[in-house]
């Protein structure tokens, strides 16, 4: 075995488990899910059937993720944080053929406590503060805050907070990397 499973673990059949992924206590990984080399998969987790989580996905214990989404490489789902899957589900209706897909881009960050409502993307290396409710489709390098969630502004893959000349361009205090604000897009240059 490549991965490693606690004992408390279950894990469905037909699942394809990464080289170096660990899983926690008490998670479940559901028939058919793709997890990526060298996840951390924390205690307490759901991760539905066909879920696909890149390499190097961090999630924090206590974290729900529901069949129709999909992760990208070195994402962090911080403790606690949820996605939905069917925008009006009822307990006496079933909407398993209504889930609707989210997709959480490359080095995106999620904090604690925040909900991402289906069908909205979260582009690359965005960041969703802690409790959050995601209703809308999130901008690469944007960052996001409160119920329902807004933008409060631009963040490097570093996560530190932009800030725009006059030429709209930005460096990252901790990596100096450069970054173009260009008609509502940030790009690393």
């Amino acid at each position: 075995m490549e991965y490693s499973a606690h004992a408390s673990a279950f894990i469905d059949e037909g699942c394809t488990i990464g080289k170096g992924t660990k899983i926690w206590h008490f998670s479940h990984i559901m028939s058919n899910c793709v997890l990526g080399e060298n996840c951390n998969i924390g205690q307490n987790v759901v991760i539905s059937p066909g879920v696909v989580l890149g390499s190097n996905v961090k999630v924090q214990n206590n974290v729900s993720i529901y069949t129709g989404v999909t992760c990208d490489d070195d994402v962090f789902l911080g403790p606690s944080m949820v996605f939905t899957n069917v925008i009006n589900p009822r307990s006496a209706i079933n909407r398993k053929n209504e889930y609707a897909k989210t997709h959480v881009g490359k080095g995106a960050s999620i904090g604690a406590n925040a909900t991402i409502v289906c069908g909205h993307n979260i582009g690359e290396y965005a960041f969703i503060g802690a409790g959050a409710v995601v209703t809308k489709n999130v901008p690469a390098y944007s960052l996001w805050v409160g119920n329902p969630a807004k933008q409060l502004g631009w963040i490097s893959e570093h996560g530190h907070r932009l800030k725009f000349d006059a030429y709209n361009t930005a460096v990252c205090p901790e990596s100096k990397e450069k970054y173009q604000l260009n008609e509502g897009k940030v790009s690393k240059v």
